[in-house]
């Protein structure tokens, strides 16, 4: 290990609940690599997204904001290019994550999905750029790419594409005699999807053919599921119903799970490649990696398999908004440490800026708290809450309490929800309505209240009548609230 600046390698998968890894429990699923990468560095078992879906998140962590503070509410949809204003970048107007880290001489690089608006070209500070062009995928074979100002098209498995293009990068990019580089590789997976069925075999397609997949929840589907899926149907008819279908019809399939067990393996192959790079190219001791996912997946838990925007009204149970974390770096302290603070996105951008020695330029505006102390065994207590946010839901959760708050005033009657995590850790029973619980509710409501008065942007705020980045997948819901004249914004 070297004393110059360290390099700074961030992984995201996509779509990964944190109870897919080996090292978080799961004996079925095979992530030897990720396994042993948690094995020498620290792992955070309570580590949550500001908001269930891909677009949001993303945009949390290149600028530590919440999307009431960013705009962006939900995926940034593909069909809705057309409408965006030429060269779209959603985060824009502010500082990013790569920007301050090049500016402090790191060689800043993109690799992966960006689903943050167009991508023909490197945004946000980025000067090596290979990205998907559209945010979201039907396949994972014959994906359209853009290689640094070049369209075309990937013939492999989009996991071993990106895998590829990161080996090469740090092939010419890692050295002792280089700049330190800061590599985003974002894969486009597990993801969650069932294929088509004529879409290849990959390497792991048959691994998780005999396995009885224990691991994945069995529970019939649940009603707030069925609702959304007629809600849709009913409030947007133009949408493509296949999709929405398709989501009643992935809980308890077989075939689903082991497909998405299967593409977690793929990414486990590619996370074991590029530190097999770093090793070889003699800096993987001077590199932080970090291993970590845009939002997780409720494969079934709470009889929905999908996001936290798949139900009616929208939720924030563990499933979907549990990630995997693990930091990994030889100065950290007990390697192998498995930590139950509660920790965000937020809280991974302030920890980066503070690892690299760099400095916000407006520290009031990131609700994110740096955990080097956690990182470096330093005893005291990190904050015991973390917030969360899906359109119509806004949450708050602690060691003992999750606590979703619903947008109240609306003819839909939306019911607050209210679990004690150390009686009822697997969410079941809503204690909300319980008079004895009032005070808590009341309590917890409070807290959520001051936090969204500093860490929501009115322009943005869609529960004080703001508007969205791109689209909403509930349009319907703020016109009733705010008016006919409610509209995305850019």
């Amino acid at each position: 290990m070297s004393s110059r600046q360290p390099n700074i390698l961030l992984i995201f998968a996509d779509n990964q609940p944190a109870s897919m890894m080996g090292c978080y429990g799961n004996d079925e699923i095979f992530t030897p690599h990720l396994d042993e990468l948690a094995s020498r560095g620290v792992l955070f078992r309570n580590a949550f997204c500001p908001n269930s879906m891909c677009s949001p998140c993303r945009a949390s962590m290149l600028t530590g904001l919440m999307p009431s503070q960013h705009g962006i509410h939900t995926w940034l949809d593909d069909d809705e290019m057309g409408a965006w204003p030429a060269h779209y970048n959603a985060i824009a107007e502010f500082e990013t994550l790569p920007e301050m880290l090049a500016q402090a001489g790191y060689h800043t690089a993109l690799i992966g999905k960006y689903h943050l608006g167009f991508a023909h070209e490197p945004q946000n500070g980025f000067k090596h750029w290979v990205a998907m062009e559209k945010g979201m995928m039907d396949s994972f074979y014959g994906v359209q790419m853009i290689d640094n100002g070049q369209r075309h098209t990937a013939a492999e498995h989009s996991v071993d594409y990106f895998t590829g293009k990161s080996v090469e990068y740090l092939d010419r990019h890692a050295g002792r005699d280089e700049p330190p580089f800061f590599l985003f590789m974002t894969y486009n997976a597990p993801y969650g999807e069932v294929p088509d069925p004529s879409e290849p075999d990959h390497r792991h397609s048959n691994s998780y053919a005999e396995l009885p997949m224990y691991s994945v929840p069995r529970e019939g589907l649940c009603p707030e599921l069925i609702d959304w899926i007629l809600m849709r149907k009913e409030k947007l008819p133009d949408v493509d119903f296949a999709w929405y279908k398709k989501l009643a019809e992935q809980p308890n399939n077989l075939t689903a799970m082991r497909q998405f067990y299967s593409q977690m393996s793929m990414v486990d192959d590619g996370v074991g490649q590029v530190l097999a790079k770093l090793q070889e190219k003699g800096v993987l001791d001077d590199t932080l990696v970090i291993y970590t996912a845009d939002h997780g997946l409720s494969v079934g838990h709470h009889g929905f398999w999908g996001h936290g925007e798949d139900t009616w009204p929208s939720n924030m149970h563990r499933s979907a908004n549990n990630i995997p974390l693990i930091f990994s770096y030889p100065d950290f302290a007990k390697p192998g440490r498995q930590l139950e603070n509660l920790v965000g996105t937020t809280d991974i951008f302030a920890t980066i800026l503070d690892f690299a020695g760099c400095k916000l330029e407006s520290p009031e505006s990131v609700s994110g708290t740096s955990f080097c102390p956690l990182l470096r065994g330093e005893s005291g207590n990190f904050r015991d809450q973390i917030f969360m946010e899906q359109e119509e839901t806004r949450a708050i959760r602690t060691s003992q309490w999750l606590f979703m708050r619903r947008i109240q005033n609306t003819k839909y009657d939306f019911k607050h929800e209210l679990y004690d995590l150390e009686s009822d850790p697997d969410e079941r029973n809503n204690l909300a309505q319980d008079p004895e619980y009032a005070d808590v509710v009341a309590e917890l409501s409070s807290r959520l209240d001051e936090f969204f008065t500093v860490y929501a942007n009115p322009r943005w705020d869609l529960w004080k009548g703001g508007a969205v980045k791109s689209n909403s997948t509930r349009p319907f819901l703020w016109k009733e609230v705010w008016g006919e004249e409610w509209a995305p914004e850019y």
